[in-house]
């Protein structure tokens, strides 16, 4: 009997998922193939943050709104665990102040829920900001946090049981000559192929992705233990290296000068890409990062200097009643210099579908519910 799809998924990572639910969504058999016995890439080595405060005004902050909504509507359907607690950018300099008010002044006019808290209104609203020299922080309630591991091992699940996805886990695919793919457990028939297969750019298409310009981002990130007495975090947070570091605050004025601050004062944290977040897992771990190094050859090796300096930063603004770290890792992702995503056709009938530059789980929704809408799925 022939094994047929209308879509045929490469990749069980988060953006894989997102096309796989909404082509299901809308009635279409789905056929989903991972070539590891579980997704093991950047989906599941990040800190489940859904952060549309972090997106730049217009398509893309948008997008990552739509997103959002579809986020909330999967992990209800689905019973999974999330924490709709939103973020706060919290400072202790007055630059960082400066960059802060600011965008709390513009932002709620380009469409961010934002607003700015005094350090006594931060400090009524989260118990895990250390007040010292506190000035404020910049309250969003649009983020979401979800457990990326509990996530991405559940929702497979979900997307078979409700709407008949199927999947095969450790099943690589190695050739695509439209309508067939060929995969380790025999041929397909798909009317449409998405690839949504990350970091690697060798397995299918190397040509095209050679062309491309994507290039690598390695990230590297740490896990506490859980924390005692079922403390919790609350809003996830940030502080003032993360104001830099996403393009969401371009729109302010006073961002060079805190920009230029942290360049001379602090050159290790421009070296290593270094900003400070941290959110917390369903069993009560904070996960702590994170650093950016790129290029298409990743060092397998973790740096020392680097998991020091993030610990080292975060300490100042994070009160938790332990940070003994538990397990540390890296990561890596697919990033184009340019564009925030990248969409390929390197035949009729298959789309690449790649590099969300680190706002993998904030856009992914979005993304795949523009692609499902241009392919006329």
């Amino acid at each position: 009997m022939e094994n047929h799809a209308d879509l045929a998924v490469v990749g069980a990572g988060i953006l894989g998922l997102a096309h796989a639910y909404e082509a299901a969504r809308r009635g279409r058999r789905v056929a989903v193939f991972e070539r590891s016995p579980r997704a093991a890439g950047a989906s599941v080595r990040n800190f489940g943050l859904i952060w549309p405060v972090g997106q730049p005004h217009g398509r893309l902050h948008q997008m990552a709104l739509r997103s959002r909504a579809r986020w909330l509507e999967v992990l209800e359907a689905a019973r999974l665990p999330y924490w709709p607690d939103g973020s706060l950018h919290l400072v202790y300099r007055g630059d960082e102040a400066a960059v802060a008010r600011e965008f709390a002044e513009v932002g709620p006019g380009l469409g961010y829920r934002c607003t700015w808290l005094s350090a006594d209104q931060v400090l009524g609203r989260s118990n895990a900001v250390e007040p010292r020299d506190l000035i404020g922080a910049l309250w969003s309630d649009s983020e979401l946090t979800v457990d990326p591991r509990v996530t991405l091992a559940s929702l497979p699940l979900y997307l078979n049981e409700r709407f008949g996805v199927e999947f095969r886990f450790g099943c690589s695919v190695r050739g695509i000559e439209p309508p067939w793919v060929q995969t380790g457990d025999g041929p397909w028939r798909a009317e449409r192929v998405i690839v949504c297969s990350g970091d690697d750019f060798e397995s299918l298409y190397p040509q095209v992705y050679a062309q491309s310009g994507l290039t690598r981002v390695k990230l590297q990130m740490l896990r506490t233990a859980p924390q005692p007495n079922d403390w919790r975090l609350g809003p996830a947070l940030a502080a003032g290296l993360t104001l830099r570091f996403y393009p969401s605050f371009g729109v302010c004025s006073t961002l060079p000068a805190l920009q230029a601050r942290i360049a001379a004062e602090s050159p290790e944290f421009e070296r290593w890409g270094i900003h400070g977040l941290v959110s917390q897992t369903a069993c009560g771990e904070l996960t702590l990062g994170d650093s950016h190094e790129y290029g298409l050859s990743i060092d397998v090796f973790n740096r020392e200097e680097i998991d020091e300096l993030i610990l080292r930063y975060i300490s100042k603004f994070l009160r938790a009643p332990t940070l003994r770290v538990a397990q540390r890792w890296h990561g890596v992702y697919a990033k184009h210099p340019e564009k925030p995503y990248l969409i390929l056709e390197p035949e009729a009938g298959v789309r690449i579908v790649t590099s969300p530059g680190g706002s993998g789980m904030t856009l992914s929704f979005g993304v795949a519910a523009e692609t499902i809408d241009e392919i006329g799925l």
